[in-house]
């Protein structure tokens, strides 16, 4: 079965040595290597007049060589073999850069197939370093289209094309078919073994195309259906009944009017509350949507009906505002309030525990020291998690295993397209924040180059002078001789320098908590002018103050993280600037940086920022256990992934455990995907 474990070194013409070579690539089994699409095709089916070639062409000609190869050393390390081809409608130069043996493989008079890159001289079609093939041997690439694998070393196209065809061969016809008749006849969309066949040796385009279709589905079709599953199992789980009756109490003693965005989201929470199963629900919302008001509804409301909150956080400082804010919030409410962190002192962590432990604290707010193993609830029945990619699954499960099936709100402000969400958070419903409270400033954005340098320090200086706070992001924390990048450490000296009445510190990743918290603490009680950071400020605190963000080398991160970046100022009353620099001349960097000057929309940009990057490198380092496509692209299959998300949503409501006969290939192929973490879990 195609699905199987069965090694790559059961395949006829595959031995230890190839197979180290196949592992490298990430192949070790069958299905591996039927599922290694080609990275890109080459069209030689059809053959052009050499009269017809146009500059820039990449096509196949058929031609007769003209001469006896020249070979010419052209300097040391340098050398080329040159001849002409003719066909009855005209002549072409041909030449091959150190490939010397050439010489001696191309013979006057011969016809030879050729494919490349076609480039015009004074009207004269030339072609350099192209693939040829004998007239007798044309039945192996020519006329067909041709796959391109990606290669490693110990491996040649004709290794890993050798290796496909034998398992296609061997297993195509055998492929269980996952898709039933139905959803293949709503869809439009071929049989398996059609697909895995002219995915790798299509019969023309038309046969690629409607292969690739069929494949991008079935992946994204099995994706939604491991989730589901997963999101059913989930739901199943009884949860504590928590009515709304505290809500209208609490936006009516709130001295401004919520957003219709916020609303829906309170609204879609406590319906999730009050069903009887466990809430698993995504907040996300740009910068300053105002998802806190959204988590604190929520707490209120858990308040009323006698349940205790939980509010975890990544940083301390963090957890800090989160409390000071939310004990303003709260103030006309009697709910009472603790914050539990690292710092907390140990007599205050015996208090805090004990409290938690019989029930006397309403809303717990900290950081990871909320699921330390000596910390138990009485009565938990919301756990929120702020900037939930801070953490992780496992570390969000843990404090929920502490307490029956508490509700589970997460909140995340960075925009993450749709089709991604629904990948990453597949096991949560989502609620979205698209509109950002009245009065709210644009943050002006800006893009320069190293020739602002000056006129950039004097409206640093003018912002300092006039009050406010700067934060400067740079991509290096030290200076690095091979890359001419910004670097924290230089950068902080700099500004020192010229800007001596001014108090300046530098953060970065690689400094304890304990100091990261203080500098932030520093710069927050505005004792600090202007703040030197990597991208450790990127998910930060509210520093009202700060009204100038300039990021350096810009065209080295992705539109979201400076996205995210930028939204660290315009948090008060004043106009706030974001200054992009860099000297990257290159077209499609300007476009990418461009969009950031023409909106402030995290959605969009997060969109765009798909397009560009792809899945695996939209958050970095930061987010582990995204699913690896195949073949399906997120930023571009939206409408397919779309359609299978509804096929297998309705597929799960009729057969919830995918027990019926007909899905018994489906149910086995899903549980292959689980088995092997080839779902996020």
């Amino acid at each position: 079965m195609i699905y199987s474990d069965s090694d790559i070194k059961t395949l006829k013409g595959i031995g230890d040595k190839k197979a180290q070579a196949f592992n490298k690539l990430g192949i070790f089994t069958v299905y591996d290597l039927i599922s290694f699409y080609p990275r890109k095709y080459e069209d030689r089916s059809l053959i052009k007049n050499i009269s017809d070639l146009n500059d820039g062409d990449t096509c196949c000609i058929k031609a007769v060589a003209a001469d006896d190869p020249k070979l010419s050393r052209i300097r040391r390390g340098l050398d080329i073999v040159k001849f002409r081809a003719f066909d009855s409608t005209g002549l072409i130069e041909i030449s091959y850069f150190n490939q010397s043996w050439m010489k001696n493989t191309i013979c006057k008079g011969e016809q030879y197939y050729f494919y490349g890159k076609v480039e015009k001289r004074y009207n004269r079609a030339a072609m350099t370093n192209p693939t040829f093939e004998k007239d007798e041997a044309a039945g192996n690439k020519t006329g067909r289209i041709v796959p391109v694998y990606r290669l490693t070393s110990g491996l040649t196209q004709k290794n890993v094309t050798d290796a496909v065809r034998v398992a296609v061969d061997t297993f195509a016809d055998t492929v269980p078919e996952i898709l039933n008749p139905e959803i293949r006849e709503r869809n439009e969309l071929v049989q398996a073994r059609f697909a895995y066949k002219n995915i790798h040796f299509p019969a023309d385009l038309g046969s690629l195309e409607l292969s690739r279709r069929r494949l991008i589905f079935e992946e994204l079709f099995l994706l939604s259906c491991s989730l589901g599953l997963r999101k059913h199992g989930i739901k199943k789980e009884n949860g504590f009944i928590i009515s709304s009756d505290g809500i209208r109490d609490f936006l009516d003693a709130l001295p401004f009017t919520p957003t219709s965005a916020q609303i829906r989201a309170i609204d879609e929470c406590s319906i999730d509350m009050k069903s009887g199963q466990v809430m698993n629900r995504l907040l996300q919302g740009d910068v300053g949507s105002g998802k806190t008001l959204v988590a604190a509804a929520l707490i209120y409301n858990a308040f009323r009906s006698g349940f205790v909150s939980a509010l975890m956080v990544p940083t301390e400082v963090l957890a800090e505002q989160h409390c000071k804010n939310l004990r303003e919030l709260f103030s006309f409410s009697g709910l009472r309030i603790e914050l539990l962190t690292g710092s907390t002192t140990a007599a205050e962590k015996r208090r805090i525990k004990s409290e938690l432990k019989t029930g006397n604290i309403d809303l717990i707010i900290g950081t990871h020291a909320l699921f330390s193993d000596d910390v138990s609830y009485t009565n938990l029945g919301l756990v929120i998690t702020d900037e939930q990619h801070r953490f992780g699954v496992k570390q969000r499960s843990a404090i929920v295993e502490k307490a029956g099936n508490p509700h589970i709100l997460v909140m995340s402000a960075t925009p993450i397209p749709r089709s991604l969400a629904l990948i990453i958070y597949g096991d949560l419903d989502i609620s979205v924040l698209d509109e950002l409270p009245p009065g709210r400033k644009p943050v002006e954005t800006f893009l320069v180059d190293d020739s602002y340098r000056q006129r950039l320090l004097s409206f640093i200086n003018k912002q300092v002078e006039g009050g406010h706070q700067v934060y400067i992001v740079c991509p290096k924390v030290e200076d690095d001789p091979s890359e001419e990048l910004k670097s924290v450490k230089r950068y902080t000296e700099d500004l020192m320098r010229k800007l001596p009445g001014i108090s300046v510190e530098y953060i970065h990743g690689k400094m304890s908590g304990k100091e990261k918290d203080r500098i932030m603490s520093s710069f927050m009680r505005n004792e600090t002018g202007i703040l030197v950071s990597t991208t450790v400020i990127e998910v930060g605190v509210d520093v009202p103050n700060a009204s100038l963000m300039i990021i350096e080398n810009a065209d080295r991160f992705g539109l979201s993280q400076l996205h995210q970046l930028r939204g660290r100022v315009g948090r008060g009353s004043e106009k706030s600037y974001c200054v992009l620099v860099s000297d990257n001349t290159g077209q499609d960097v300007l476009n990418r940086l461009n969009i950031l000057c023409k909106t402030g929309d995290g959605f969009v940009i997060s969109e765009e920022d798909l397009k560009i990057r792809g899945p695996g490198d939209f958050f970095g380092e930061r987010q582990h256990g995204l699913p690896e496509m195949h073949i399906a692209d997120l930023g571009v299959n939206v409408n397919i992934l779309q359609k299978a998300r509804d096929e297998a949503t309705a597929l799960l409501e009729s057969d919830p455990e995918l027990k019926r006969e007909e899905n018994r290939a489906l149910k086995e192929q899903v549980g292959f995907l689980l088995e092997k973490n080839l779902i996020l879990n």
